[in-house]
C-alpha cells in the first residue's frame, strides 16, 4: 500500500494554531495501529520561495521535508538530527533535508529549477524529476557516537514509496507513507502534507483489511487536508479505530546557520586555501544552501 498525493482548515480546538504547519502521533485504541501526520504547507511555501523551485521540484522537495519531518520528530533526543538524502539521477540531481528532534526542518535541491512536462492524466511528475536509479539514505545522528545510516535503492522517485521500502527494509513491519504537495497556478503551495501509518506485526488480519480500506477510501492526502485539515486526515485515515491523539506539535522550516557557524567553518580551511584567500585579501562572499541568506568575510576576520 503505497501512496503519493497532494492543507489548510482546521476544525478542532486541539489545534495549536489553525494557520500553523503540525504534526500530530495517535495510536488506535486497540495499539495494533499508529499514525503520524503532518500539514506542512508553510514548510514547503517557504522552500519554494528560498529556492525559487519550479512547481515539479517544489513537489518533490515538499514530499521530502514532510517524510523528514515526521521521521526527525520521533528522534525523541535533545540535539539528535535526521538527514536525508535523494539521488535517483533525474533532472533536479540530490536532494538533501535535514530534521531535529523536534520536526523542524529545511531543505536544499541541487537544481531547483528543473522542470518536465506533466503526466499524461495532468499530475506533476514527481518520480521523472527525481529518478529512480539510485538511493534514498537516512542519516540518524544522536550526537556523541557514530550516526546510524540507512539505504535503500529508490523505487519509483516518487518519495512516498521510496520511504515505504525504507521503512520496510528498517522496521520489518507493514508501513504506508503517504505525501503530497498541491501546487497552484501561480507556482505557490495551495497544499501539503502527509502520513505514516504502522501495523504492529502481530496485527491480525481483519485490521490489516480495515486500514488498506480507509486509505484507499481517503483519497488524496491535499484532499483532506484542503477539506477538513489534518484533523480531518486523522479521523479518515483511522476511521473506526478510535484513535488516542499521543503528541500534537507545531513545526516550521528552520535553518541554524549563524554567521558564527559558518566563520568557524570557513576557519577550519586547510594552510593551503587559508593561503590562497589571504593572498587575493579579497572579501569572501558564503550563500547558505538551505535559507539563501548571504555572510561576507574579509580574510582578516577569519585567519590570524
Amino acid at each position: 500500500m503505497y501512496m503519493q498525493t497532494e492543507n489548510t482548515k482546521n476544525t478542532s480546538n486541539l489545534l495549536l494554531d489553525k494557520a500553523g504547519d503540525e504534526i500530530i502521533s495517535a495510536i488506535s485504541l486497540d495499539g495494533f495501529v499508529s499514525i503520524s501526520a503532518i500539514t506542512s504547507k508553510q514548510i514547503c511555501e517557504r522552500a519554494r520561495i528560498i529556492h525559487n523551485s519550479s512547481p515539479v521540484v517544489t513537489a518533490a522537495l515538499g514530499r521530502t521535508l514532510s517524510a523528514a519531518s515526521i521521521i526527525g520528530s520521533t528522534l525523541k533526543k535533545e540535539g539528535a538530527s535526521l538527514t536525508v538524502r535523494i539521488n535517483g539521477g533525474g533532472p533536479a540531481g540530490s536532494i538533501i533535508v535535514v530534521s531535529d528532534s523536534e520536526g523542524n526542518v529545511r531543505g536544499y535541491v541541487q537544481n531547483p529549477t528543473a522542470n518536465i512536462p506533466n503526466k499524461q492524466n495532468g499530475k506533476l511528475d514527481v518520480g521523472g524529476i527525481v529518478g529512480k536509479e539510485g538511493m534514498l539514505s537516512l542519516i540518524k545522528d544522536f550526537g556523541g557516537s557514530e550516526p546510524y545510516i540507512g539505504s535503500v535503492e529508490l523505487v519509483s522517485g516518487e518519495i512516498a514509496e521510496d520511504f515505504a521500502a525504507y521503512f520496510f527494509k528498517s522496521e520489518q513491519s507493514p508501513t504506508v507513507c503517504a505525501l503530497g504537495v498541491l501546487i497552484n497556478t501561480d507556482r505557490t503551495v495551495l497544499a501539503s502534507g502527509g502520513y505514516v501509518v504502522r501495523l504492529l506485526p502481530d496485527a491480525p488480519e481483519e485490521i490489516i483489511e480495515k486500514v488498506d480500506k480507509n486509505i484507499n477510501d481517503a483519497g488524496p492526502v491535499t484532499e483532506l487536508l484542503r477539506e477538513g485539515g489534518i484533523q480531518t486526515l486523522l479521523e479518515t485515515v483511522m476511521k473506526g479505530f478510535s484513535p488516542r491523539i499521543l503528541e500534537r506539535r507545531g513545526v516550521e522550516y528552520r535553518c541554524f546557520c549563524t554567521r558564527e557557524r559558518i566563520k568557524a567553518a570557513l576557519s577550519a580551511l586547510d594552510r593551503s586555501e587559508q593561503a590562497e584567500i589571504i593572498e587575493k585579501g579579497e572579501t569572501i562572499e558564503v550563500t547558505c544552501q538551505f535559507c539563501d541568506d548571504i555572510f561576507h568575510f574579509h580574510p582578516s576576520e577569519l585567519f590570524e
